[in-house]
């Protein structure tokens, strides 16, 4: 544990090198951190505090306020399932209902193994296949409530045969 702490922070560090000096980058910052650790850990946001001289609480009201940012680490099969306007009027909301039942997990919850994590997105650009459903980078259009059970099966096959 005192390993990753010690990879998170020198990573942070890094991140920090071009935005410390930077006024009111602190949101581009924690972007980056995310996308480089698939959340934003405590021990990154302590390095946050101590090289951009911010206070913890205004880093975290940060965090907690844009629904953009994670706090936890997402599960290694990342579902995002678009509500936007198309998708949400083509059935979106009954998409995400299926996904949430078959894993037993709401929107935004990584599931009890860790393997999945379900995200509702805006938009993903592919309002013609509405709707759309992305894991890990692969797309799925038209996607129905039935569809939910085979996609989750695709992605635990995928993973077993990874070791995950």
């Amino acid at each position: 544990m005192a390993e990753d702490k010690a990879k998170i922070q020198e990573e942070t560090r890094k991140i920090l090198v071009k935005w410390k000096t930077k006024r009111g980058a602190l949101i581009m910052a924690l972007h980056e951190i995310q996308g480089a650790f698939g959340y934003v850990p405590w021990d990154a946001m302590e390095v946050v505090a101590e090289e951009m001289k911010i206070p913890m609480a205004q880093i975290y009201s940060v965090l907690t306020f844009y629904n953009h940012f994670k706090l936890k680490a997402p599960g290694k099969v990342v579902i995002s399932i678009c509500d936007g306007t198309a998708c949400h009027i083509k059935g979106g909301q009954s998409v995400i209902e299926a996904f949430e039942k078959e894993l037993g997990v709401k929107a935004g919850v990584t599931t009890d193994d860790g393997l999945f994590y379900i995200q509702i997105v805006r938009c993903l650009g592919c309002c013609g296949l509405a709707p759309v459903v992305v894991v890990n980078g692969k797309t799925y259009g038209r996607v129905t409530p039935l569809d939910a059970p085979k996609i989750v099966k695709e992605w635990r096959d995928e993973m077993a045969k990874k070791g995950e």
